[in-house]
């Protein structure tokens, strides 16, 4: 049986605040219109399709599928977030790249307008399968932005 390590070897360099580099990470946020977020944190926590993975510096290279939630970065006890709405996240050299439909910042999001898509969603009658999936695809869209809208 084999296992594979994935060892990074190269040293850590030292900025000018004192803090090594890898003590950081670089997360970019991109939506088809623009990017939205480029900066250095500490922390961040994505919303995966299967659930939430919270991510440090030094952070082994990894590919993953969004869900609808709350994306948050953390830096020097600040903590910003985002409700993305799906999509795909790529981690690699503590950079975390994150492609979306939809990014909104989890204070402009309208919690009525939020509850008003999720009476429609699930008020809706599917004729077949694939109706059926963008029904349960509407109802976790708008259950997870009333769920972060809530949070504020």
């Amino acid at each position: 049986m084999s296992t594979a390590v994935d060892t990074d070897f190269t040293p850590a360099t030292t900025k000018g605040d004192g803090k090594k580099s890898g003590h950081r990470i670089q997360c970019v946020v991109v939506t088809p219109e623009r990017t939205l977020f480029d900066e250095v944190v500490e922390f961040v926590a994505l919303p995966l399709f299967d659930g939430e993975l919270g991510i440090l510096p030094g952070r082994s290279p990894m590919i993953g599928r969004l869900g609808f939630g709350e994306l948050r970065t953390t830096t020097q006890g600040t903590t910003r977030r985002y409700f993305v709405d799906g999509g795909f996240a790529q981690v690699r050299d503590n950079v975390v790249t994150i492609l979306t439909n939809r990014a909104i910042p989890v204070a402009a999001l309208d919690l009525a307008a939020a509850s008003t898509e999720l009476e429609a969603a699930r008020a809706r009658k599917p004729a077949g399968r694939i109706e059926l999936d963008e029904k349960t695809r509407a109802v976790e869209r708008a259950s997870a932005m009333i769920r972060a809208a809530r949070k504020i």
